[in-house]
């Protein structure tokens, strides 16, 4: 038994469904299974092709309509039978690691360049902590200075108040 279905919605796409497809199909033991992220007027839609025994597209349909990857927001499921070829399972998880593999390349390589400032700015972190050391030290002396003001006056306000 051959079916297409279209799963459409405000959020579908970015949120794993094309790999939950493949765990339910594989939990299924539908042997050939592929989905496709694509756009329509209704949203954004993932476009999927299973091809199995009965009993199993049965099986996979019902968690199709039941089950949904946690960040999703379906509006509608809609399924129809399918005349044309479906990739074997093993071709579309290949297909899948691609895609994810191209997302992942670029977010890789602009950490790879930010660990690369990070290195160059922690270069002159000990630079940085002795004029910071400095600082405190040239600063201590002035701080003793108005604490001793701020004591003196202190007393004076108690001896005012006749309050020593």
């Amino acid at each position: 038994m051959k079916l297409e279905f279209k799963i459409i919605g405000p959020k579908v796409h970015d949120v794993g469904y094309r790999y939950f497809l493949l765990g339910i199909a594989m939990s299924n033991r539908i042997r050939m299974v592929e989905a496709h992220n694509t756009k329509s007027s209704e949203g954004e839609e993932v476009v999927a092709f299973a091809d199995g025994d009965e009993a199993a597209i049965k099986a996979f349909c019902n968690q199709v309509e039941t089950e949904r990857p946690v960040r999703s927001k379906v509006s509608n499921i809609v399924f129809d039978d399918f005349e044309g070829e479906v990739m074997k399972i093993g071709e579309y998880a290949q297909f899948c690691a691609t895609v994810q593999l191209n997302k992942a390349i670029p977010v890789l390589l602009d950490l790879r360049d930010s660990m690369f400032e990070v290195r160059k700015n922690t270069a002159v972190t000990p630079q940085i902590l002795e004029e910071i050391k400095g600082l405190r030290e040239d600063i201590q002396p002035g701080y003793g200075m108005t604490l001793r003001q701020v004591q003196a006056d202190v007393r004076a306000i108690k001896e005012r108040l006749g309050m020593q």
